[in-house]
């Protein structure tokens, strides 16, 4: 359910190597971002505190407008390959993945600008974070690609 007035989205698409997340609508590209990411970005997050951002298809399944990063979409990650996967290694897949805008009490985009900053999630300013919520409904896939 949108929680807007403003059209649904049909999927977010990550693109991690180019730092952008765009929202799709009828298959074309809606708006775009620019994006941070963990602290460890290349590869697909293997186990929880390796700071690296999922890959694959995952859905945003709930929002948490009491984030401590201002607003944050949840990602469902891991998914039963990620669960299988890291019991196979004898791991915790970690979770806790969100689309969320800066730390509260410090809106300073500037500061974050261009940098990887987070655990595994992917961060947006506040003004951004905003408008991606209000596109984007829970139950939307988002394919995060390397």
């Amino acid at each position: 359910m949108a929680f807007s007035s403003l059209p649904a989205v049909d999927m977010v698409l990550v693109k991690k190597a180019e730092r952008k997340l765009f929202l799709i609508k009828n298959n074309q590209i809606f708006k775009e971002y620019s994006i941070s990411l963990g602290k460890r970005p290349v590869g697909h997050k293997q186990s929880q505190g390796d700071y690296r951002t999922p890959e694959g298809l995952y859905t945003i399944d709930f929002r948490n407008r009491n984030s401590k990063y201002h607003l944050s979409l949840h990602i469902d990650y891991p998914n039963d390959q990620d669960k299988r996967r890291a019991n196979q290694q004898g791991v915790n897949p970690g979770g806790d993945i969100f689309i969320h805008g800066l730390p509260n009490g410090k809106n300073l985009p500037l500061l974050y600008q261009g940098v990887d900053w987070t655990r595994g999630c992917i961060a947006v300013n506040n003004s951004q974070i905003r408008e991606i919520a209000s596109y984007v409904a829970d139950g939307t896939p988002i394919r995060i690609h390397p």
